[in-house]
């Protein structure tokens, strides 16, 4: 469609229909500036058609189940997790599927995701196509796996390693555009950590280097020149550079602590200063300071990436304007907006009017807000008057009396509310929707299940004792409690932090999801069956972990005395339990030494690598930006009144935490961008 601009005007050859084409375009111009996306795709009234049919709801819930599904094929596959425990000593011999199960679960899926990347290069074109590296990897990594797929197949599903497990992950970061960006800015992030932040590297290596080598040297000469048979500490911790390396690292985490310094401290407690001032200089300077340098400059290149979005956002917006200019007139575009709750029924009765008028009044909540806390208060006060006696002994009517006055007076200002505001009015308030769908399930507990409450009842007679049913219904009147929370501003504030986390972290959850899965496919391959408890210590599946003994004697404080047998990689389930309980490095020095003895020393690298990346730059980084965003709602909050604190999580999201930042694109960046839209071909 050949265009002309002359100064503000814009005119263009019109052909039957392209009114209604023109008003589609501006349609998806503004859908990708609302989901910033990037415009640069094809305009035309079919390529639209499908662009929006493959954007649509259902269809990306379809994509996103595909790849959840190829995900989950790794606890399938075998090594199977499907085994009621992972303790090799008591493990009954876990499900395996039958060769050609999975792998056509996964060709299913793999023929959908081919129909995805085709989809997409249709709609940018080739030439964007080839400026694309995610799509251009997207195919490589299909590829890959297809052919892995038939190599697995031609093998009877007898194969020793499957590259394509180590693929999946990519299916994942490739569906979401800001997971791509964060990926991109932690990628950015670490050569800048490497490079920039030289004292704190030198101090690091200076630190472990020479307190491993002093300690190891001091502690041997002098607990050697005492006593050799009390030389604990040079055994355990300090026998050469890689273990006291090894030592020292686990102690910046604190894991070891205090039984790292213990066996030297035992002799001479002067030996208690060099710990402290490791700990001291390690744990709470040197390792907070690189967390700040790492959320420092990762912050700074997830701003770069929100300047894009918002720029694209923009042009988005700019696109959509020029092309409904562009028909030869200016339009103008009225909506009719409205508020996000219908309009409050009309009675023409007097009285009925100002019965709307109080039942719809802001008191009548604070009101409700009350009676639930005398609820919960006179609940608490009956538990504690009945906690001490038995189950005989409890007076369950005075209870159920109570319960019953509270459920009643709920049901009533369910009723009114309905009353006042109309059904679509009392729905379209998500406290009323979590008030009634309560009051209901309470009536049903007390009706249905005991009918009336009266003081000769019998509990033997019914499936479930009344007093776990009265424990039930006092739970549910402690979760309506929860009504309370968007009424108070600082409650409010912190629980809409929380649920924000679910909606603005997605993508830096994703990655997470993304590096646990490709550690533990690598932990699978490096370490599956490395560990085997000895045959003494085997018991049957049936057995307690009671009744378990061992006739083998072990150290203190190690893997097999602590009885972490079933913390291995003989399972992807398995696998990923074994990764979580290093991320939060309680004794993952246990970890260390036992893949340390039972492979090789050079497996500490994976356990060092895995803790560096998911404890000290995901955790502190996770951390950090849960702190931006309550700090970015804090401050929005103090003009804020309470109502309105709870529209700031519907607002809230990880560009708008850095829109006072963000620097709006000149005019100028706007039209040369539309210029160069490959597919739109305006001309200026």
């Amino acid at each position: 469609m050949p265009y002309s601009v002359s100064g503000d005007s814009c005119t263009v050859d019109r052909e039957p229909g392209d009114e209604e084409l023109y008003i589609q375009q501006a349609v998806v111009f503004l859908e990708d500036a609302i989901k910033y996306r990037s415009i640069n795709h094809r305009v035309d009234a079919g390529s639209l058609r499908l662009y929006r049919w493959y954007y649509s709801g259902i269809i990306q819930w379809g994509l996103g189940l595909t790849i959840a599904v190829v995900l989950l094929l790794a606890f399938m596959e075998r090594p199977s997790s499907f085994s009621m425990s992972s303790d090799p000593r008591h493990r009954s011999p876990a499900w395996q599927p039958p060769c050609g199960l999975t792998e056509s679960i996964e060709m299913i899926c793999l023929i959908i995701l081919s129909v995805d990347v085709a989809v997409k290069s249709y709609l940018i074109g080739w030439e964007e196509f080839r400026k694309s590296k995610w799509l251009i990897g997207y195919t490589v990594v299909i590829s890959i796996s297809v052919i892995d797929w038939v190599l697995s197949v031609s093998m009877v599903c007898d194969e020793k390693l499957r590259v394509r497990r180590l693929l999946r992950p990519f299916f994942l970061l490739q569906n979401s555009s800001l997971m791509k960006k964060t990926l991109k800015c932690i990628k950015r992030t670490l050569p800048e950590i490497a490079r920039y932040p030289k004292p704190v590297g030198l101090l690091g290596r200076a630190l472990n280097c020479g307190f491993g080598v002093g300690v190891g040297s001091s502690l041997h000469v002098c607990v050697c020149a005492q006593d050799p048979k009390k030389n604990g500490e040079w055994e355990l911790h300090f026998r050469n550079l890689p273990s006291s390396l090894t030592s020292l690292l686990v102690l910046l985490t604190t894991a070891n602590n205090p039984d790292v310094m213990i066996p030297a401290y035992s002799l001479n407690r002067g030996y208690a200063i060099f710990f402290v001032a490791f700990s001291v200089i390690g744990t709470y300077c040197l390792m907070n300071l690189l967390t700040a340098i790492i959320y420092n400059q990762f912050r700074g290149y997830l701003l770069m990436s929100v300047q894009t979005s918002f720029l694209r956002r923009r042009l988005g917006i700019r696109a959509a304007f020029q092309v409904l200019t562009c028909q030869g007139q200016v339009q103008c575009c009225c909506h009719r907006f409205r508020g996000n709750h219908p309009p409050l029924p009309q009675y023409s009765s007097p009285t009925l009017q100002r019965l709307q008028l109080i039942f719809s009044h802001y008191y009548l909540i604070l009101f409700g807000n009350a009676v639930a806390l005398a609820n919960v208060v006179c609940i608490c006060t009956v538990l504690v008057l009945n906690s001490e006696k038995s189950t005989e002994e409890r007076d369950n009517f005075v209870l159920e009396i109570i319960n019953l006055c509270f459920i009643l007076y709920y049901l009533f200002e369910m009723c009114v509310k309905i009353f006042a505001f109309g059904w679509q009015g009392y729905l379209s308030y998500r406290n009323n929707i979590f008030d009634g769908f309560l009051t209901v399930l309470l009536l049903i507990t007390i009706f249905i299940t005991y009918r009336l409450p009266y003081s000769q009842w019998e509990p033997s007679t019914h499936s479930v004792s009344l007093w776990e049913m009265i424990r039930l219904v006092n739970l549910l009147i402690v979760f309506r409690f929860l009504r309370i929370i968007p009424d108070i501003k600082l409650m409010a504030l912190v629980a809409s932090t929380l649920l924000d986390l679910v909606k603005n972290l997605r993508a830096f959850a994703g990655i997470l999801v993304v590096v646990y899965y490709v550690f533990a496919v690598f932990g699978i391959w490096l370490f599956e069956g490395a560990i085997k408890p000895p045959p003494e210590s085997s018991v049957p599946a049936n057995t307690s972990m009671e009744n378990i003994t061992s006739n083998f004697s072990v150290a203190c404080g190690t893997y097999e005395q602590l009885e972490y047998w079933p913390n291995n990689f003989d399972d992807f389930g398995a696998a990923i339990i074994l990764l979580y309980d290093v991320m939060i490095v309680n004794n993952w020095q246990a970890f260390i030494d036992a893949y340390s003895r039972y492979t090789t020393e050079w497996s500490k690298i994976y356990f060092v690598c895995w803790w560096l990346i998911s404890s000290v730059m995901w955790v502190n980084l996770f951390v950090a930006l849960i702190l931006e965003n309550f700090i970015y709602k804090w401050d929005r909050s103090h003009s804020c009144s309470v109502i309105d604190v709870e529209r700031i999580r519907y607002e809230t999201s990880v560009q708008l935490i850095f829109r006072e930042q963000v620097q709006e694109p000149t005019e100028e960046e706007l039209v040369c961008q539309l210029h160069q839209h490959p597919h739109l071909q305006l001309q200026w």
